[in-house]
């Protein structure tokens, strides 16, 4: 039978029904100088939701089934639940220190919260229960936290102490570490043909590039430094770092890594890290998320409260977002 609802009643409805479409993937952008953050539809590249409330917005993590967000709070030093068919904060889980970024086991039950503050740990949260059930030690106050792809490591970096902390997820206990020259900023994973994670790609502060750290025996294999400033382009030297952010793409093949100096985004091959291309974004890109299928970048532009989308196959902007004040980390997730 067909509807009878006028095709303009029809139109709002789906409008209305955004953010709770079947499958719906969302980018979701936290902006770390205000109390908002902003949910991206890739399939139209506009704002469709804006979750109010949490001052100071830092990490953003989504359960497996997409019927919950969890952002960090710097401003309440506490992870805040967001229920996304409403996209309302639902509960505030006191942490141990003010925190940093996040990240979310493979299955759901846990997130692991970066508390920026010295001596330095990561929060467990029971997502079951919705409470902080233990600290994990790290060396040096946490920045950023990750859980590796085949969701058996949650990797830790330090800026203050230049360590990356390696945790067993099953014991969540320390099983290794690893000091460098320079301090921990964002990091990215290759994996073996296996699943298992073969290295560790680190940013590092003040290095217009990355390191290539081993995961099976901790050590360093080289650094590599993102392209030169094309000839009459002026370096930006505001926000977090001179290179921060980077992703790997759902097949492995090809790893993007921002240049805040450079206020573009490059795209590596993996494994031989050969330069594909780059593309210009706005200013300072601070954190850059991935679709699913590997063929859309949305780049942070911190300095320039937009988010740049990248078509990675021909390496061009395409667009800019407007969003929020100072927009740092994003992450990509599917709604249900």
């Amino acid at each position: 039978m067909k509807s009878t609802i006028q095709p303009r009643l029809m139109q709002l409805l789906l409008v209305l029904a955004v953010p709770l479409a079947a499958g719906s993937i969302r980018i979701i952008q936290t902006n770390s100088a205000g109390d908002d953050v902003h949910v991206i539809d890739p399939a139209t590249n506009k704002v469709v939701g804006i979750i109010h409330g949490i001052e100071v917005n830092h990490g953003a993590a989504s359960a497996p089934d997409g019927m919950r967000l969890y952002v960090s709070n710097e401003g309440e030093s506490t992870l805040d639940v967001v229920d996304t068919k409403t996209l309302k904060v639902t509960k505030s889980i006191p942490l141990s220190g003010h925190p940093n970024n996040i990240a979310i086991s493979k299955d759901g039950k846990r997130v692991y919260v970066s508390i920026a503050r010295a001596p330095g740990s990561v929060d467990v949260i029971d997502t079951a229960t919705l409470e902080n059930v233990k600290s994990i030690p790290a060396k040096g106050a946490v920045h950023n936290t990750y859980v590796t792809p085949d969701g058996k490591f949650v990797v830790s970096g330090s800026i203050a102490g230049k360590t990356i902390t390696v945790i067993d997820q099953n014991t969540e206990t320390p099983v290794w570490w690893l000091t460098m020259d320079l301090g921990i900023r964002p990091m990215a994973f290759a994996t073996n043909p296996d699943g298992s994670t073969k290295w560790i790609f680190v940013q590092l502060s003040d290095f217009n590039g990355f390191a290539v750290v081993d995961f099976e025996t901790h050590k360093e294999l080289k650094r590599i430094k993102n392209p030169d400033l094309a000839p009459g382009k002026t370096a930006v030297h505001v926000g977090g770092n001179a290179s921060h952010g980077m992703a790997v793409t759902a097949d492995g093949k090809t790893l993007v890594v921002n240049s805040g100096e450079n206020s573009a985004l490059y795209a590596y091959s993996i494994p031989d890290l050969k330069v594909l291309g780059g593309a210009d974004v706005g200013k300072a890109p601070d954190w850059v998320t991935l679709t699913p299928d590997g063929k859309t970048a949305y780049v942070a532009n911190a300095a320039s409260n937009s988010v740049s989308v990248v078509d990675i196959k021909t390496m061009k902007e395409t667009m800019r977002i407007p969003v929020g004040e100072v927009p740092k980390r994003n992450i990509t997730a599917v709604f249900p």
